[in-house]
Order: structure tokens, then C-alpha cells, then sequence
């Protein structure tokens, strides 16, 4: 954890200062009314068993990873904006490192804000903050949200999420660069799965080699946590434990993705243990395969992800399940697709995003189809990255094998 907190910080100052004040400044356009006050997430009770995560729309605004900052932001503020940071208190250093803190003379030359001033005045500067604001915006349902509500009872309050949301889906070039390392690191760990899965293996050795792998490549931490399922617990969409041992004949499916300089990656694919699919498995894996491409072809601006809405690709791709005939209990093959088609990724693996808007330049999606066959112990997901542009979409993570016949040759190309 030590060692953590310092790489993350490292990689997140590539994108740039101007970056997060042209995002601040895009949030007072889109709430003119008022102000927005968001928080740090609060810091964790001292146990061995967490790691400290920040809140990603705090994150996004800022660019700071350290807990215990606020920030406010609106038109009526002088200058616009303000970073609160706690004071410096060594005894809080002493067990988790220098922090930056209000009193550093370089505090706003290296947050960005010309302002920044200790959290431990706010509440005496809140009278004065809001006289301006008709409107306080917050992340609803934080405590920080709780607080000032209790505090202002008669003042009308707004939530901020949607707003920022808008603002997170589509991704500058930097965020698109982060990404990118993200799911280079992402493609070689599976790479090196592949190398390694043999029957006799349990589903743990496989995640923990991965991990290793994207860990190697300077990435901070696992995404979400991965998800190694062979057999029947290939069935089981988000399936954690990775306890079990892999057998020859089946399949393992590896829903796996890093996370790097706090930038995530989501990529999965399905592969035979014993690197030969069975004919019903490449059968079901074609199908799937086929699916997926359908979707690829069709993204585009204007387009939507999800079930019952127009131009849906979700939609798309049910239809075509639908039109391949029925598995062999007689149900529609569309049945045994039972999740949503894709999601955005950001600084989030299911990053933030307006479900009103259709997809836009600049957006990066998962596209996802999986038929899901418990009678046969057989699940079978392809996951990969698409990045929307002004034409149509941008496979990103291509270059990772998806034919069989391509996952087949990789795989045997194993070490002795």
C-alpha cells in the first residue's frame, strides 16, 4: 500500500492540469445555477484488509487521489473554484506518507487551482460560499450530501451525478491513452493465460498469473475482481471464487482487466482447457463470435446499448440469437443471453454514463454477448473494447485473438 499511492499519482498527473479545469469549467456551464461541492471518499477504518479507493467524480474533477479533500465549484465562486485539503498532521504521515496539504507553497501549482485552502475552514466559509448560489449541487446520498443538508435546511439542493456523467462518457485524448496501457497490459495477461491453462490447473493459479502479468506492466491493481470460471462455473455471469480445478473438455472463461494509473481496462474471452474446442463448443463459440461482430459493425453514433431503446444494439443482438435456431431444451438461443450487451469504461469498469444519451464520438464501450447453457455446463463471453468515432467503431482490443482456430494456435504454442 506504501508503495501504491505514489504510482497511481504518478500516472495520473499524464493527463494534464488543463484537462481537469477544462472539465470544472464544462461542470459551471452545465450548472449555472449554483454550486457544486463533492468530496473525497472517506478514508477506511485502519484494518490490513482494505485498500483506500477514491470516489471516481471526485477523482475526474480533481486529479487528486488522496483522502480527505472537497471541492466546490460554481460561477459564483471567486475564481470559480476552490480545493479544500486538510492541514498538514505528521502523525497521519508518519503512517501513511507526505500528503499534499494548503500550506505548500506549490499546492496550486501542482493541483491546478488557484485556489486551495484547509477543509478545516469550510464550514465557517460556507455562509459566504453559497450566498451566491440559488442552487447547491452534491453527489447525493454521501455523507458530505447528508451534512449539508442538515446544515442548510431551507436552501434547495441538486444532484450533481448526471451532470458529470455526461462529462465522463465521452474521453479526451489523454483518458484515451490511459486506457489504451490499460488494456495492452490487460491483452498480454491473457496471452499468458492462455500459454499456461492445462487440465489439473484450479481457476486461481490462472487469475493470480494474470494479475502478475498486468502487474509487471506497471498497473496498480485488478480492475474488478477477476472472474476465471471453467466448467459449470463458466455459467455463472459475474462468478468470483476461482476455487475450482479445471478438467480437460471443458471450457474456462476469464472475464480479467487491469487497472492502470486509475484507468480500466475490461476484456474477456472463453477457451478450450485442453486447447482444442469440442465441436458443440466452437458451435456455441461461433455463434457467439458472430453476435459480437454484428454489434461491432453496427456502433456508430447515435447508436444505444441497452434493451428497449431505439437504434439498440442490445436489441440487434438478441435478434440475432433469436434467428439462429433453438438450443437443444428448445429454447430460443436469444433466452441464453441473459445480460446487458455492453457498458462505458473510464475511470470506472462500469464507468458513469446518462442512459438517455446514445453513444457519441470519443465514447469508449464493452461489447459483450455471451449465450449462457447451464444443461451443458457451457458459457461462453466475448468482451471487448470499442472506441466510438466520428464513422463508425474502433475495435481496440482486436489485436487478442477471438477465432477459434486463432485461439487454438496460440494455445498451442505452449511451453514445454
Amino acid at each position: 500500500m506504501k508503495m501504491l499511492l505514489p504510482a497511481i499519482l504518478a500516472v495520473l498527473a499524464q493527463v494534464p492540469a488543463a484537462d481537469y479545469a477544462q472539465r470544472r469549467e464544462a461542470l459551471r456551464k452545465a450548472l449555472p445555477d449554483g454550486i457544486v461541492v463533492a468530496a473525497a471518499a472517506a478514508e477506511l477504518p485502519d484494518n490490513s484488509r482494505s485498500i483506500y479507493l477514491q470516489d471516481t467524480n471526485y477523482l475526474y474533477l480533481t486529479g487528486q487521489s488522496d483522502p480527505g479533500g472537497m471541492v466546490a465549484i460554481g460561477a459564483s465562486l471567486p475564481g470559480g473554484e476552490i480545493l479544500f485539503l486538510p492541514r498538514r498532521d505528521k502523525n497521519y504521515e508518519k503512517w501513511h506518507g507526505r500528503r499534499l496539504a494548503p500550506e505548500d507553497a506549490d499546492a496550486p501549482a501542482r493541483t491546478g487551482f488557484a485556489a486551495v485552502e484547509p477543509i478545516e475552514t469550510f464550514e465557517s466559509r460556507l455562509p459566504k460560499l453559497i450566498e451566491g448560489a440559488p442552487r447547491i449541487y452534491t453527489i447525493s446520498a454521501t455523507p458530505l450530501d447528508q451534512k449539508l443538508r442538515a446544515l442548510l435546511p431551507v436552501r434547495t439542493f441538486g444532484d450533481a451525478r448526471n451532470a458529470i456523467a455526461r462529462l465522463r462518457m465521452v474521453k479526451s485524448a489523454a483518458e484515451q491513452e490511459a486506457i489504451t496501457r490499460a488494456l495492452e497490459a490487460s491483452v498480454e495477461a491473457h496471452r499468458a493465460a492462455w500459454r499456461a491453462i492445462a487440465p489439473g490447473l484450479f481457476e486461481y493459479q490462472v487469475a493470480g498469473l494474470m494479475r502478475k502479468t498486468y502487474n509487471d506492466r506497471g498497473c496498480e491493481m485488478d480492475a474488478y475482481p477477476p472472474i476465471v470460471g471453467a466448467g459449470p462455473n463458466s455459467v455463472a455471469l459475474h462468478y468470483f471464487h476461482n476455487s475450482r480445478r479445471m478438467d480437460s473438455g471443458e471450457v474456462l472463461l476469464m472475464d480479467v482487466g487491469a487497472q492502470c494509473g486509475g484507468y480500466a481496462a475490461d476484456i474477456t474471452r472463453t477457451v478450450p482447457v485442453n486447447g482444442r474446442f469440442t465441436q458443440r463448443q466452437r458451435e456455441v463459440y461461433q455463434l457467439v463470435l458472430d453476435a459480437q461482430q454484428v454489434a461491432i459493425d453496427a456502433v456508430k453514433p447515435g447508436v444505444t446499448l441497452g434493451r428497449g431503446m431505439a437504434n439498440s444494439l442490445h436489441t440487434l443482438v438478441k435478434d440475432f440469437f433469436d434467428s439462429q435456431g433453438k438450443a437443444r431444451l428448445g429454447k430460443p438461443m436469444g433466452e441464453y443471453f441473459n445480460h446487458g450487451l455492453g457498458h462505458h469504461v473510464g475511470l470506472d469498469v462500469h464507468d458513469a454514463f446518462d442512459a438517455t444519451l446514445p453513444l457519441a464520438e470519443g465514447m469508449i464501450v464493452t461489447i459483450e454477448p455471451g449465450l449462457y447453457i447451464p444443461e451443458e455446463n457451457l458459457g461462453v463471453r466475448l468482451e471487448d473494447m470499442v472506441l466510438v468515432t466520428a464513422t463508425g467503431g474502433k475495435l481496440l482490443t482486436g489485436h487478442l485473438p477471438r477465432a477459434p482456430s486463432a485461439v487454438e494456435q496460440v494455445m498451442s504454442r505452449k511451453p514445454r
